[in-house]
């Protein structure tokens, strides 16, 4: 990641392990206002999709271990799909 980045607080796309339970959550969006609802349809259902966002501590690829904002859709019945990290706050 270079420096540009890490100020700004962007992640790039990464593959990672979330550690512990996320908390704080909040929701972003629901039904229609979710921009991509007809691709959540199309991939995983009809359900009452929701963009959701929280904090949760995480294990990146190189196995470093940071507090990070993460964002995903979720639906019942579904569960949590498209996870990603938005930033990361701090390191632990």
């Amino acid at each position: 990641m270079d420096l540009a980045h890490q100020e700004r607080g962007i992640v790039p796309r990464v593959r990672f392990e979330i550690v512990s339970d996320i908390r704080a959550t909040e929701i972003i969006a629901s039904g229609h206002g979710i921009h991509i609802l007809s691709r959540l349809v199309r991939l995983y259902g009809r359900a009452n999709w929701r963009k959701m966002k929280g904090l949760a501590t995480v294990r990146l690829e190189d196995g470093t271990i940071t507090e990070a904002e993460v964002h995903w859709f979720e639906a019942h019945g579904i569960g949590k799909r498209r996870m990603k990290i938005k930033r990361l706050i701090e390191q632990v």
